[in-house]
């Protein structure tokens, strides 16, 4: 049996079964609370409650309730008041429909209570409403009284008892305009599937190991100024630098994850990669022209060694074909500095004067290895005349 002391009385209205029961807390809080204090002498700071017509302080016998009107008139509204409002829910939780679990929005959920049966005559009727709620695997929806307000409830099962969970009336609860982003955001697969990852890689967690770090942390505080030590200081948290992209965001999520569950790391790029995802300043870029030097010099170098293969080649061959070569060796001069003219300034020089002496060279020897060819051809022909 629960050993708590209740905060209402009443019965659970089931149709025409009545089961008393007893309201207790099923929560309560753990957070630690501070007094105000005079920071000068240590002194308490107290609430006084002053009539403001007499101007003295007045005790809580002397206290009663009241409704302000829109002028500012108050009406003074008495318990008697209250106890003879037309409600059939003044002191019964009166059940009003049945509906599946997943049709009740959690932010409707309010408060807790654990509702205890009254007495031996209200086993029976208990038990058949908590088997009944287990086995349609619904809960229940009701309407009660509570501190001078009607309120709305639904009741489950928790393990053999039967809960209440406070609800917030429907209109009671904001629509959620304008709180998600007006710009329009695509996420890529890619983007999904780290975040899977990640959600993976958290797992799932023992509700029962969770605990309030902060309040833990405050009780240590206040130990060591009871005892006249200094405070313990909170620990550094780890410098990181700010992440380039989301993508970055969620590898190093699900590497970090990983890593404090002593598993190993496999992210999708390697950590050198990562490490570079970060935000730094990109370098200047060149001027546009560096570029185009180094490639217009090894293009005009590469001509200019095909300009002199070809005539090679075609040194063994008649005088018309050497010809031919020169007017090849022509046509790579002209070729060779169109391509220099197109590069930067720093190259064309150097590439010009390579292309001319290769090609007058070519065409000097070629010329002269004609030339003896002929003569060579021409004198036994005389000869034989």
């Amino acid at each position: 049996m629960l050993h708590v002391r209740s905060i209402w009385n009443g019965a659970i209205s089931f149709g025409l079964v009545s089961i008393p029961i007893k309201l207790v807390n099923a929560t309560e809080s753990h957070s630690i609370s501070f007094r105000q204090i005079h920071t000068e002498d240590g002194g308490r700071i107290r609430y006084r409650k002053v009539c403001e017509l007499e101007e003295r302080e007045v005790s809580s016998a002397e206290i009663g309730k009241g409704y302000e009107d829109a002028d500012g008139t108050i009406i003074p509204i008495t318990d008697e008041d209250l106890s003879h409002l037309p409600l059939p829910t003044a002191k019964t939780i009166e059940i009003v429909a049945f509906v599946p679990a997943d049709r009740i929005d959690p932010l409707q959920m309010d408060a807790a209570y654990y509702l205890q049966a009254g007495g031996a005559p209200a086993a029976k009727p208990y038990t058949l409403l908590r088997e009944a709620l287990k086995r349609s695997n619904k809960v229940a929806i009701a309407k009660y009284a509570l501190r001078g307000r009607e309120r709305l409830g639904m009741l489950r099962v928790v393990g053999e008892a039967i809960a209440m969970h406070g609800l917030l009336w429907p209109d009671e609860v904001r629509a959620p305009e304008g709180v998600a982003p007006d710009t329009s955001v695509t996420v890529r697969d890619n983007e999904l599937d780290l975040a899977d990852a990640l959600m993976d890689t958290l797992g799932e967690v023992d509700l029962e190991d969770l605990h309030d770090e902060y309040r833990e942390a405050v009780e240590e505080v206040v130990a060591a100024k009871a005892a006249g030590e200094a405070p313990p200081e909170a620990p550094s948290p780890p410098s990181s630098g700010k992440v380039l992209d989301l993508m970055a965001a969620l590898e190093k999520s699900v590497r970090a994850a990983k890593e404090s569950r002593g598993e190993a790391a496999d992210s999708a790029r390697e950590p050198e990669e990562a490490e570079k995802a970060e935000v730094r300043r990109l370098p200047q870029r060149e001027s546009a022209g560096a570029s185009p030097k180094q490639t217009g010099g090894k293009k005009s170098t590469s001509t200019a060694k095909k300009s002199t293969a070809a005539p090679r080649k075609s040194t063994a061959k008649s005088g018309q074909a050497a010809k031919k070569t020169t007017a090849a060796g022509s046509t790579a001069k002209k070729t060779a500095a169109k391509k220099t003219t197109s590069t930067s300034t720093a190259k064309k020089t150097p590439a010009r004067s390579t292309a001319r002496t290769t090609a007058k060279t070519t065409a000097k020897t070629t010329e002269k290895t004609a030339a003896k060819k002929t003569a060579k051809k021409a004198t036994p022909r005389k000869r034989t005349a």
